[in-house]
């Protein structure tokens, strides 16, 4: 059975939910979040050396990092549900959104939760960083226009991906009601039974 190695609050969330879409048997090893520095514990380093969440030991595999295991468990247990055909432009969307919640969207968010929590944070550079953000929940919302998921008119695990930066920006990155599509999906991901089950199984994702 699939272990899913899942820290509270974080993007192993994501891993349940995509678990319970497919309909995949999981288990749950459960880490908490130092309640002072909110870092994950030391004991995950025993089963990854980055000691970070997500990881999933399928057999002998033990496989880290988010997207990689979304794209792993679509592909072996998926049968082409969650993954839009190669060759098709649904598929060059899907990888378009599959690369960016990690490679553009979350590293601005998480520098902005730094500058934030920092005693003498540099106003200019937190503007500079507030307006990139806006410029790319922007371009979110505008995806939101021409399609109903962000990979077309199929919910795809690239919606899965997408989830945490866009909860993240509703709870800290200035996701307001002038981005009325974009919180439409994102109330629409909550609905879905699958994400729901993950979060009765791994507990409400909580972010600062």
């Amino acid at each position: 059975m699939i272990q899913v190695h899942h820290l509270n609050n974080s993007r192993s969330h994501r891993i349940l939910w995509m678990l319970e879409e497919l309909g995949q048997p999981y288990e749950i090893v459960a880490y908490q979040r130092d309640t002072a520095t909110m870092l994950a514990p030391p004991s995950l380093k025993a089963i990854h050396p980055l000691g970070k969440s997500p990881v999933i030991e399928d057999g002998d595999l033990v496989l880290a990092e988010s997207g990689a295991i979304l794209e792993y468990l679509a592909g072996k247990y998926g049968g082409g549900r969650f993954t839009p055909a190669a060759g098709t432009a649904e598929h060059i969307r899907y990888l378009h959104w599959m690369h960016f919640a990690e490679g553009s969207a979350m590293p601005l968010l998480v520098l902005k939760l730094y500058l934030t929590r920092a005693v003498q944070a540099p106003q200019p550079v937190l503007d500079r960083v507030n307006a990139q953000i806006s410029t790319q929940l922007d371009y979110m919302e505008d995806a939101m226009a021409r399609s109903t998921y962000f990979a077309g008119e199929r919910f795809s695990a690239a919606d899965v991906q997408m989830s945490f930066p866009v909860l993240a920006s509703a709870a800290r990155g200035g996701l307001n009601a002038s981005r009325p599509r974009l919180w439409a999906w994102l109330d629409a991901m909550k609905q879905r039974p699958a994400f729901m089950a993950a979060t009765a199984r791994g507990g409400v994702l909580e972010l600062p």
